[in-house]
């Protein structure tokens, strides 16, 4: 009981002091803080960086100038906004537990969030589509994955998230029916989003129905690549010029194993957001008990995924390492640089 009553007492931290129903604050030591930021800050850079250096080098190498290669492009432009629009915010917001910047861009920024996370879902779905063809179909796959219809992908992996994403935070209609929670949970200082079971099943929907096609496409490239690679060193022998075969081979194992490791950044990908889209459809039928921190996690999981297919590329991509290397080195500002070969055909 001494002990009890001798007890230092700990006072509340608010995130605003002088401010009526303000949120709490979570106490945190200086080193715990300096350790959080630092992982953050690498996790911002990694992705910031990566992600710039596939768009440099698909924009300016013409021999990379492929269908495949510009959805990947355009797919690193989302991954390279949410690193300079979305994480720095959320880092601060993640490690002071408070939302110091209004609202307003509150929304704004949860907006640009699930349109972001929304148009990777796209992003990777459009690629199964396009490795299906050059994998199981290559000798239609010019006529069918065209410049015009790699255009139509792009366009739909953006307008259908942006479309979305609008509707369900700016007309509120996420938060519909649970009024008195949210007047009960918001507080000055807090950034909160609630999806009724209405949304949180339409969110799932989202997420989980275009995974499941892509999960279908990949299995089947995979079954497809494994009969042509039989096929192949069956045919080897009839084959009589041998630059030719050797030609052809090196193309379709080429298509395959960009299958292979697209299917690794769809697999990474399924692994970083599959625990905050699962939690976040369940939460809404068991009364919102997720702790946030907890939430945040998930979130933040999520969101090292953008950081992480720089770095598939990095290591299964010889063209991407060569083309880091005369970025680093400054070459491809010399003249006729957009020409160099990273590969040969």
């Amino acid at each position: 009981l001494t002990l009890f009553f001798t007890a230092p007492f700990i006072a509340l931290e608010y995130c605003f002091e002088n401010v009526n129903k303000s949120c709490i604050k979570v106490s945190r030591s200086l080193g715990l803080r300096v350790v959080l930021y630092f992982v953050f800050v690498s996790t911002v850079l990694i992705t910031i960086c990566g992600n710039l250096i596939v768009i440099i080098s698909i924009s300016h190498f013409k021999q990379l100038h492929s269908p495949n290669n510009f959805l990947v492009l355009s797919l690193a432009t989302a991954d390279l906004l949410l690193g300079l629009i979305v994480l720095p915010i959320s880092m601060v917001r993640m490690v002071e537990t408070c939302w110091y910047l209004g609202p307003f861009l509150c929304r704004l920024h949860t907006c640009i969030d699930m349109l972001l996370s929304t148009t990777s879902i796209f992003h990777l779905c459009f690629i199964s589509i396009d490795r299906y063809y050059a994998v199981c179909d290559p000798l239609h796959y010019a006529s069918k994955i065209s410049n015009n219809v790699i255009s139509l992908f792009i366009a739909s992996a953006w307008i259908i998230p942006a479309i979305y994403s609008l509707s369900l935070i700016y007309t509120k209609s996420n938060d519909e029916g649970l009024k008195d929670l949210v007047d009960i949970l918001s507080c000055e200082g807090g950034c909160l989003l609630l999806f009724n079971k209405l949304w949180a099943l339409l969110d799932a929907i989202v997420f989980f129905g275009p995974c499941f096609v892509m999960i279908a496409i990949y299995v089947h490239i995979f079954k497809v690549a494994k009969k042509q690679a039989s096929k192949i060193q069956l045919m080897e022998e009839k084959i009589n010029s041998l630059e030719e075969h050797k030609s052809k081979e090196s193309k379709r194992n080429r298509e395959q194993k960009a299958a292979k490791t697209l299917g690794i950044v769809m697999g990474v990908f399924l692994l970083c957001w599959l625990p905050y889209f699962t939690d976040t459809a369940v939460d809404a039928y068991v009364n919102f008990s997720t702790p946030s921190t907890v939430f945040d996690s998930l979130i933040w999981l999520g969101y090292i995924n953008s950081a992480f297919n720089p770095l598939i590329y990095a290591f299964f991509y010889p063209w991407f390492r060569k083309a880091l290397k005369l970025i680093i080195t400054c070459k491809i500002f010399c003249s006729n640089s957009s020409n160099i070969q990273l590969y040969s055909d």
